[in-house]
């Protein structure tokens, strides 16, 4: 690779993504929607409007940290960039959350889903190899939607409300493991036309994953046994909250639900090692 271009350069995965990068013998456009931060050695920032005139250059590698879903309108760029090859990050939601009882989440399922195969369409009639990986739990640096949110309620309540024993398996992986992801497949050459599960090292339960966060904040770990309905009550009413908006019943009822994704096609194709959990 001599160059890369990045969407969704300011996202969580994106920066950490960025930060690899730039150890790298290889110059980085970072594509984002974003005011353009200051290039620095070999990132250079552009930022995408419909406006935005594309560089006269060739950009043949390409990493997608941002929803899959907003890559359909990209890949008219993406063609007159020149592309060869990409990677785009997808998430296990697409097969997690397609039976929930929430039908936003079943909705985020189905476009996740069919996200990922226009994307499939489009690469095989255009020749372009693609590589999708679909990450599980993403935490790290305290900007994630999952475990930082917990955290933030915890300190803000001192306790944290389960549902029944909280015994559905997790596989948080750590924003750093997820990049390394997508830099290790988009440069190994016989690594092409697939989907692969992302995970994390460790499986644990959910109620040892967020007694975990107690531990990290110094806080002895304090939990409410709280029935369903009761829960979609508190729910609602935290709904109120910015914050919590996008909180349901339906995650309370998957803290039962073992969701465990195998990451062993990605270490033997491409030698991905996630490390533990880790909220150091």
């Amino acid at each position: 690779m001599k160059c890369i271009g990045v969407i969704g350069a300011s996202s969580l995965v994106g920066r950490r993504v960025l930060t690899e990068l730039s150890y790298v013998d290889v110059q980085v456009y970072a594509f984002s929607r974003s005011e353009p931060e200051l290039s620095n050695g070999n990132i250079q920032w552009v930022q995408i409007s419909s406006t935005t005139q594309a560089l006269k250059i060739t950009i043949s590698h390409w990493i997608c940290a941002a929803p899959i879903w907003v890559l359909p309108e990209y890949l008219q760029m993406l063609e007159t960039y020149g592309v060869q090859r990409i990677v785009a990050l997808s998430s296990t939601s697409a097969v997690s959350k397609q039976n929930s009882s929430d039908t936003l989440e079943v909705n985020t399922a189905k476009r996740l889903q069919s996200s990922e195969k226009e994307l499939k369409l489009w690469a095989e009639k255009k020749n372009i190899n693609w590589i999708i990986l679909r990450p599980t739990l993403i935490y790290g640096f305290n900007k994630d939607k999952n475990i930082a949110e917990i955290t933030r309620f915890i300190k803000r309540f001192g306790f944290f409300p389960l549902l029944g024993q909280a015994k559905g398996l997790r596989m948080p992986v750590h924003a750093n493991d997820v990049a390394t992801a997508c830099i290790l497949s988009i440069q190994h050459p016989k690594v092409s036309n697939y989907i692969y599960n992302i995970s994390g090292a460790e499986t644990l339960s959910y109620k040892e994953m967020v007694k975990r966060i107690f531990i990290t904040l110094e806080k002895k770990p304090r939990f409410i046994s709280i029935p369903l309905n009761l829960f979609k009550v508190a729910v609602f009413c935290l709904r109120i909250f910015p914050r919590y908006r996008n909180w349901s019943p339906a995650m309370a009822e998957r803290m039962n639900n073992d969701l465990t994704f195998d990451h062993t096609d990605a270490s033997l194709h491409f030698g991905y090692r996630p490390k533990s959990f880790d909220l150091s």
